[in-house]
């Protein structure tokens, strides 16, 4: 009730709420085909942020559109990743590469 009676009062504020919902319900439904659509509506919208945000995806458009329509990511070997740091963070200063070697292999 509130958000629509503030959303009533600004004309921009409800024009980035209406971009920002349609570009999530692509990320969770991963409708990329929709992506040259809300571009041009982003480039077109007149607010800074989000034309700026919107010419940034333009510029990797074969990427995000990718992104966007497969169910393929790189979750698992992001989260691998970040563990791994993680553990290397955690060492820093304290012991050898031996250590640390061996405390990655037994965290998997």
């Amino acid at each position: 009730m509130r958000r629509k009676a503030v959303l009533d009062r600004c004309p921009q504020l409800d024009a980035a709420a209406h971009l920002i919902g349609t570009f999530a319900e692509m990320l969770t439904t991963l409708d990329g085909l929709r992506l040259t659509e809300w571009i041009t509506a982003a480039m077109t919208s007149g607010l800074p942020g989000i034309s700026s945000f919107a010419a940034g995806l333009e510029g990797d458009f074969d990427a995000v559109t990718a992104g966007l329509t497969t169910d393929w990511n790189s979750g698992p070997v992001e989260g691998a990743v970040n563990r791994i740091k993680m553990l290397k963070r955690q060492m820093f200063g304290r012991a050898g590469f031996a250590l640390l070697r061996k405390r990655v292999l037994l965290a998997f």
